[in-house]
């Protein structure tokens, strides 16, 4: 009899212990930091839906790029001379006075992978998106950049915001449209697998 309530006794303290042990394991995992950030500027959502697919898939944190003084429908309307999007596009150096409300995410540093997304404006990414580069050390980072459009491509504009920025290692982006399927966004980011753990350890090994 005392060796049943032994074993009964034995096999609760174990069955318990085990369960703290899971409850403990999921907690962690939960709490652990994503070393992965999706940042990104979106004038009319096309660039937000696309980011918000590839966050799901890489369980990233999100960041949005916003500016201080928001662009309204009419700033957006390339059609009209008089617009915001015109002159800023005639008068480059206003494109770099673009003020955002926040340049550095919170915990910048913990971050390996930062994917950034823009729509294309005149063939180069909205330029929203240049203080955030300029402004940050990309160092230690793989850096993937996409961008949304109805026709335009990728076209230089990953390289010119590589150059921008000066650090870390960038590599070759992507374009959707706002019609592209959840399904196409995992597996390109799916593909990038190896070339962005590659480029990390590179980064990683320029550091050492």
């Amino acid at each position: 009899m005392k060796k049943r309530i032994a074993l009964v006794l034995t096999l609760m303290f174990t069955l318990t212990a085990f369960a703290a042990f899971v409850e403990a394991s999921e907690a962690t995992k939960a709490a652990a930091p994503s070393k992965t950030l999706v940042v990104y500027f979106s004038a009319t959502g096309s660039t937000e839906r696309i980011a918000h697919m590839i966050a799901a898939e890489t369980e990233a944190d999100v960041f949005v790029i916003t500016p201080e003084e928001p662009y309204t429908d009419a700033d957006l309307n390339w059609t009209d001379s008089n617009s915001r999007v015109v002159f800023e596009h005639e008068n480059p150096e206003a494109q770099n006075e673009v003020a955002l409300t926040e340049i550095t995410p919170e915990n910048w540093e913990n971050y390996d992978t930062v994917y950034i997304g823009y729509p294309i404006w005149w063939g180069i990414a909205a330029w929203p998106v240049n203080q955030f580069v300029t402004g940050n050390d990309f160092t230690g980072k793989a850096v993937i950049p996409f961008c949304t459009s109805a026709s335009s491509g990728l076209g230089q504009s990953g390289e010119l915001l590589a150059e921008a920025a000066g650090t870390g290692a960038w590599l070759e982006g992507a374009r959707f449209s706002y019609g592209t399927e959840e399904a196409d966004v995992q597996e390109w980011v799916r593909g990038l697998t190896d070339a962005v753990a590659q480029a990390i350890n590179a980064q990683k090994a320029q550091e050492e």
